[in-house]
């Protein structure tokens, strides 16, 4: 599918843009191209890889120009360009609208001017029932995504894949546990009770290459995933670390909730369950709102949402095996002389 083809990735030297990156590298794929903000980032990148499929450009998915001129010739658009952080989105909520909503109209629009044939938009479990900025944002992203499609009737297929936490992930709580054990200090958490969706980057990778090799316009992919309550993680990591920090519970934070949802009930119900993933067909319906009043499914009252409180629960064992599975966490017990193996 890929061959002497050219992806580019927005927000491409982040976290997920690195794990995409370091997936096609090594394949018959023509070139990839990075574009993002950061000069110093890319500087490092090409640096770092020396390898001259990689191409880079500087552009903001807010500059229409930047990213339309950088995408001539494309094939393949991986969307991973965003605001991320939940806090930072609530205090500048129109940055995240600048960013999240109307740069990926940006991309969108521009990925159906060069006849892009593939673009996949980044979408989060937070996107599910927003209660902050940052998932409202999100959560119009997939909306425009999905109106989109409706009107792209030939050419661009556009699809969304939506994630849970991804372990190890740039700003997440994992390496947060594991400076905070380096520096002495208590390990925080808002609420013992609290669950999130374990993913690791390689499982997200997986759902991009599953969307990129089977979407039709308008879907989105959600990958079926455990999960583990913030106790359970911070005393993972601690075992991993052979530490014996404090862990100390501060309380819900701002914008937090104590589950995340990776679909809706309505959505589980129209869902097709594939191994290892859910498909989520675009609502396609017209604007005739009589359909809305008249038409229902009662199908929908009798179904649960899929979210982290009942997807399968991991124990403290089962999250030291994935935890020690992450190049992160090999990255940091490398570099101590005492660590726990077993698990």
């Amino acid at each position: 599918m890929f061959k002497n083809s050219t992806l580019l990735i927005t927000g491409g030297t982040g976290s997920f843009g690195n794990a995409v990156l370091n997936r096609f590298l090594h394949t018959d794929i023509k070139e990839i191209r990075i574009v993002s903000r950061d000069e110093k980032k890319q500087e490092d990148m090409r640096i770092r890889l020396k390898n001259d499929k990689v191409k880079f450009f500087i552009g903001d998915t807010r500059d229409y120009g930047s990213i339309s001129a950088a995408m001539q010739g494309v094939d393949y658009v991986f969307h991973a360009a965003a605001l991320k952080q939940v806090p930072s989105c609530e205090f500048y909520p129109m940055q995240a609208v600048q960013t999240n909503i109307l740069g990926s109209e940006n991309v969108l629009n521009a990925a159906v001017a060069n006849g892009v044939k593939n673009v996949i938009v980044l979408s989060t479990d937070k996107a599910v029932y927003p209660i902050n900025a940052m998932g409202m944002s999100k959560a119009m992203m997939e909306k425009l995504m999905v109106a989109k499609s409706r009107l792209t009737v030939k050419g661009t297929v556009m699809c969304g894949t939506r994630y849970g936490n991804v372990m190890a992930s740039r700003g997440s709580v994992i390496p947060l546990f594991v400076n905070q054990i380096k520096a002495g200090q208590p390990l925080t958490i808002t609420d013992p009770n609290m669950t999130r969706f374990l993913m690791s980057l390689e499982d997200a990778v997986d759902l991009v290459l599953y969307a990129f090799q089977h979407a039709k316009s308008g879907d989105i992919f959600v990958q079926k995933a455990p999960a583990s309550t913030i106790m359970d993680l911070a005393i993972a990591v601690k075992e991993v670390m052979n530490a014996d920090n404090e862990i100390k519970v501060i309380g819900t934070r701002h914008g937090e909730k104590l589950y995340e949802t990776l679909l809706t009930r309505e959505e589980r119900t129209n869902a097709e369950d594939l191994p290892g993933y859910f498909r989520v067909r675009a609502d396609n319906r017209d604007l005739n709102y009589n359909k809305y009043f008249v038409e229902g499914d009662q199908k929908i009252s009798a179904v649960e949402d899929y979210n982290s409180h009942n997807t399968t629960r991991l124990s403290v064992p089962e999250v030291k095996k994935l935890l020690l599975k992450l190049d992160f966490i090999k990255d940091v017990l490398a570099n101590r002389s005492e660590v726990r193996y077993d698990s």
